[in-house]
Formats: C-alpha cells, sequence, structure tokens
C-alpha cells in the first residue's frame, strides 16, 4: 500500500464520491432524478436563511448567477418556492418545499443506510474511528452543510 499523501487525498474522494454517487442513484429510485449534492447544500442554505440568489451566492461560495441558475433548477424540481417578503412585497423570498423537505429527510435515511453498510462490512468500530480520525484533522465545526465551497461551482454537473 502506498503512503502518499496524494493517495490519501484520493482515497477520500474516492470515498466521497462513491457514497454520494450511491446516495444520489437511491434518491433516483424513489422519484427524485438527477438530484446532486449541490442541490442539497444549496438547499440546507436556504433552510438557514439564505432566501436569495444573492445570499445563497455568497452561502456557498458560488456567483449570484450561479445561484440564480441553482434556485430555477430546484423550483423547477418543486423543491424550492419564491414567496412575497411580508415585509417588502417588492422583494421575494426562498422557502423549501414540503417536497424539498421529504427529498432531505429521505436522502439522510439513505446516508444512515449507507453508513451501516460500511459498518457491516469494516465494523462500526472501524467506521467511528475513521470519522474520530476526520474530525480531529478537520476540525469539529468545518461541516457545514450549507458551504459546499468548491463542490457547488457547477450546481449541473
Amino acid at each position: 500500500m502506498s503512503r502518499r499523501g496524494a493517495d490519501l487525498a484520493l482515497l477520500l474522494l474516492a470515498g466521497f464520491r462513491s457514497m454520494a454517487d450511491r446516495g444520489s442513484e437511491e434518491l433516483s429510485k424513489l422519484g427524485y432524478d438527477d438530484v446532486r449534492p449541490v442541490h442539497d447544500f444549496a438547499l440546507h442554505s436556504i433552510l438557514a436563511g439564505a432566501d436569495s440568489a444573492s445570499e445563497l451566492g455568497r452561502a456557498m461560495s458560488i456567483t449570484k448567477q450561479a445561484a440564480a441558475k441553482t434556485i430555477t433548477l430546484l423550483e423547477g424540481r418543486g423543491f424550492v418556492t419564491r414567496e412575497p417578503d411580508p415585509s417588502d412585497k417588492r422583494r421575494m423570498q426562498l422557502r423549501v418545499t414540503e417536497r424539498g423537505l421529504t427529498m432531505m429527510r429521505e436522502g439522510e435515511a439513505i446516508f444512515d443506510r449507507l453508513r451501516a453498510e460500511w459498518e457491516s462490512q469494516v465494523g462500526a468500530d472501524a467506521v467511528a474511528a475513521l470519522e474520530q480520525t476526520l474530525q480531529s484533522y478537520v476540525g469539529a465545526d468545518v461541516i457545514r452543510l450549507d458551504t459546499p465551497g468548491w463542490d457547488a461551482r457547477d450546481p449541473e454537473a
């Protein structure tokens, strides 16, 4: 087994991609076609208060234009809606729909099952140790679902 840093980075990325791809496949079987991790990041950002294209762009580290494209895509799939701001009727606010919330809950359940598969394959202690190791490396406050960073740059990928 190689001990190169690049190999470790690739293994971590492959683990993420494998789990994310399997999650997307399972969601597709439930009728949520073409859902990508970036869509989940956007929905979490909207739930956290990013209720316009500008705010979503800032929250996701993408341009306002890319955020607007993501909003249009999510709206077309019935995951978000635009509603008049009660305090300023000229302004529209983003809201996650019940369909969007349901998809997020079903996605979380899928990832719980995928984690359980890892545990059955390598053992619960090994998965817990991996999580602890990664958390000590990246820090406790690094995991934020409303800030995907580089992963959000292409919402249609």
